[in-house]
């Protein structure tokens, strides 16, 4: 297992709190994450770290079938990292420069937001700096609503991820 910083762009949306921050409390149940491995939730709402864990802790209190293992928990917790950012607004996505180190970590970009919103986040990403070759972009389908829109996604992204 090799570390990522994973970053879950639309952290407080109904993806990320029924299906992603689950989904990762269970892969940190199951050990199944590396060590150094961190969690980055952006979103434009939340607006501080400790807003974020609540937000996470909720959505598993809410959307998870079984109890809150609290050691598992508590490993979980120290994984999750936070960024405010209007994803329309390139100039915010320094802010994420802080919470990711690519040096020692492969960044993950999980979109977990509307498709007119993964040109915006690439291009935020370019202009960060971000968008590097230790950076992967996955996309959350649909991708476009249809083929015309879905080219026209993907070569946005491709023009800043090669």
């Amino acid at each position: 297992m090799k570390p990522c910083d994973l970053v879950v762009f639309g952290a407080q949306g109904d993806l990320a709190r029924r299906k992603l921050i689950p989904s990762l409390y269970q892969l940190e149940k199951a050990e199944l994450m590396a060590p150094d491995t961190t969690i980055v939730g952006v979103a434009r709402r939340v607006s501080s770290a400790e807003g974020f864990l609540a937000l996470a802790g909720e959505s598993l209190e809410r959307f998870m079938k079984e109890p809150i293992d609290s050691t598992v928990w508590e490993r979980f917790a120290r994984r999750l990292r936070f960024a405010q950012i209007d994803l329309k607004q390139p100039d915010q996505y320094s802010r994420l420069q802080a919470e990711v180190d690519q040096e020692l970590r492969e960044m993950v970009n999980y979109l977990a937001v509307a498709p007119d919103l993964f040109g915006p986040i690439c291009q935020g990403l370019a202009a960060a700096g971000l968008a590097t070759d230790r950076a992967r972009v996955v996309l959350e389908k649909p991708i476009g609503t249809d083929l015309a829109s879905s080219r026209i996604i993907n070569d946005a992204v491709g023009a800043f991820f090669h």
